[in-house]
């Protein structure tokens, strides 16, 4: 009898003094957002005091766990630096060292998000042996599917290295790079989910699909296949829901190659973008890469399609920013091996909206405004600074009411190029580079591409 009543004793303990838990994305080596107010957030017994004491401030945070044995609570973080240490005291305590403060980025999609140095990039060798730096960590999601919202995450922050680089998203890594060549010592943190050839309803909450009729049916029509699910939802339950909360800069996104074939991928984006915002709490920024040209396949035109839709998302989303990659993407590829000027470009976007570190022209030329006038188009850009053909092949094409397109001849003055086809007297559609595999020819100054686009729909 003594010894059942001492293991009772003991399991009454173990009850009432259970151990504070955190989630995983607190963990040694983490970054946290500067100048900011950030969420700690984890579980520990109801009513248990919860202390935290950041090592850069003399102030202690504390809150008691709820009745679900749940709690959380906000500290303050000061400007970049580190390394420091947070103590997290309930009935135990756990200390996370070496936390920096910084910049934090969600980056996600497919695999030219998940592409690493690994799979073969350019100069793998060599950017490799030299991806030793101290200040940038990355957080990385397994691949994880489930059917309800998932709270936690099994990963851990890492720091670079040449080791860690190595398998981790090199359009990432590169952003981080370009980010600290301007900024210097500022910490830069990436959190990594992405998922090799999932569409991007996978990304988005149910919900948001399901009461979306148009969204749906679009969802309804993706074949299953074997490497990936392709329900709503099922990785946005599993590897970004878990990260919801956790103080961000701002979101890289590089998907679209799963989805050709969709005539709604702009309200798919338009709509995970809101629900991500709406989630957080804030519109960060969100910046994403067109897909590149490849041959999808002659008899339709699905590619072009997604790009553009990609295009029309860009116009109608606040802070967001799109960078074109046809230049530097081989269109028998469609995992292109440039991810150095991947990054770099979603990094200048940051870099001069975002962190108004830079003036440089760092967009692609868009189109600003279109009037038909009889047998001519013309076309004014925005961004169009030494706007240039890089070739003479004729990439634009005009239409009719009846909208047959024909192979038009364009003129080039300032920002504006004039379309015109002997075959078409009164134009009313025009659109330009419109093939999968179609490379832009126009560029800026900067060299950066014009996206394709079209009038039609």
């Amino acid at each position: 009898m003594k010894f059942l009543k001492v293991i009772c004793l003991l399991l009454v303990a173990n009850i009432s003094f259970a151990n504070v838990i955190l989630p995983s994305v607190f963990s040694d080596h983490m970054v946290l957002q500067q100048n900011d107010e950030v969420k700690f957030w984890g579980w520990a017994n109801p009513n248990e005091e919860v202390d935290i004491s950041p090592s850069w401030t003399s102030e202690n945070y504390k809150t008691k766990a709820t009745n679900q044995a749940y709690w959380e609570l906000t500290i303050k973080t000061p400007k970049f630096g580190g390394p420091y240490t947070i103590s997290i005291k309930g009935y135990n305590e756990v200390v996370l060292k070496d936390v920096l403060i910084g910049e934090v980025w969600l980056c996600s999609g497919q695999s030219n998000m998940e592409m690493s140095a690994s799979w073969g990039i350019d100069n793998s060798e060599e950017e490799i042996a030299k991806a030793n730096y101290d200040n940038v960590r990355f957080f990385t999601s397994p691949k994880m599917a489930a059917n309800s919202e998932q709270n936690n995450i099994i990963s851990s922050w890492e720091i670079c290295t040449s080791e860690s680089m190595k398998y981790a998203s090199a359009a990432a890594y590169f952003f981080a790079k370009r980010l600290q060549e301007t900024m210097k010592d500022v910490p830069v943190g990436l959190m990594v989910s992405a998922w090799g050839g999932t569409p991007i309803e996978i990304w988005t909450p149910e919900n948001i699909i399901k009461k979306d009729t148009a969204l749906l049916t679009a969802a309804n029509k993706l074949t299953p296949v074997s490497y990936g699910p392709i329900k709503p939802g099922k990785a946005f339950n599993t590897m970004i829901n878990p990260l919801v909360g956790y103080k961000i800069a701002g979101a890289l996104w590089y998907q679209g190659e799963s989805n050709v074939g969709s005539d709604v991928y702009d309200k798919n984006l338009e709509a995970l973008i809101a629900s991500w915002r709406n989630l957080w709490g804030y519109n960060f920024p969100f910046y994403f890469v067109q897909i590149a040209p490849y041959n999808y396949g002659e008899n339709h035109f699905g590619g072009v399609i997604i790009r553009d839709a990609q295009r029309k998302a860009d116009n109608q989303i606040k802070n967001s920013g799109m960078v074109v990659i046809s230049d530097v993407s081989p269109i028998d590829d469609i995992h292109p091996k440039d991810k150095k000027a991947v990054g770099f470009r979603l990094a200048n976007l940051a870099l001069k909206n975002h962190y108004h570190l830079i003036d440089d022209l760092v967009e692609s030329p868009s189109v600003s405004e279109l009037n038909f006038d009889k047998n001519k188009a013309v076309v004014s850009f925005n961004y169009a600074e030494g706007l240039y053909s890089k070739d003479k092949k004729g990439l634009f094409e005009v239409a009719g009411e009846d909208k047959l397109f024909y192979p038009a001849t364009s003129k080039l003055k300032d920002d504006t190029i004039i379309v015109s086809s002997k075959k078409v007297n009164d134009i009313k559609y025009l659109r330009f580079a419109w093939g999968n595999n179609t490379q832009s020819n126009l560029f800026n100054k900067a060299n950066l591409p014009a996206s394709s686009f079209t009038t039609e729909n």
